[in-house]
């Protein structure tokens, strides 16, 4: 079976969601998402999901990052461990990773996470392991045609 080519959107959106502009990742991906038939639709919404989770967090929104991040881990789980040249099990890693580190922070704590997660983002991977905030996720490609 020959690996599906995503549109050259779906990798617009790759792009704003790993440089952090989950709002206009968010547009982008919501236009494919609606013009989509399964099984690129609920793929792409949880990616999505996780996108606009990632735009609540920034916004201080703890309740409505964790359970959009749950919600798009969720759609994702049946497209591991690549799919459309995505690292699906990697993605889902990392954000089951901030969904746990947010689920333990709390509520009341999430201005304090915030601010955590922008000092480990400037600094480099190594420097923060350890650190149990962590990291933003990010989507990481796979070259399909070495198989």
């Amino acid at each position: 079976m020959m690996p599906v080519v995503p549109p050259e959107e779906f990798w617009q959106g790759v792009e704003q969601f790993n440089q952090q502009e989950f709002y206009a990742c968010h547009d982008t991906l919501e236009a494919l998402w609606m013009e989509a038939f399964e099984p690129d639709k609920q793929f792409y919404q949880g990616i999505l999901q996780i996108a606009v989770a990632c735009y609540h967090l920034g916004n201080l929104n703890w309740r409505g990052a964790v359970i959009l991040l749950g919600e798009g881990i969720g759609r994702l789980g049946d497209y591991q461990p690549v799919y459309e040249g995505v690292d699906v099990t990697e993605l889902m890693t990392q954000s089951i990773e901030l969904l746990k580190a947010l689920q333990e922070t709390g509520a009341e704590q999430v201005a304090d996470f915030v601010k955590q997660l922008a000092v480990a983002e400037t600094n480099d991977a190594t420097s923060v392991s350890g650190n149990a905030v962590g990291r933003l996720p990010k989507i990481s490609r796979v070259d399909q045609t070495s198989n």
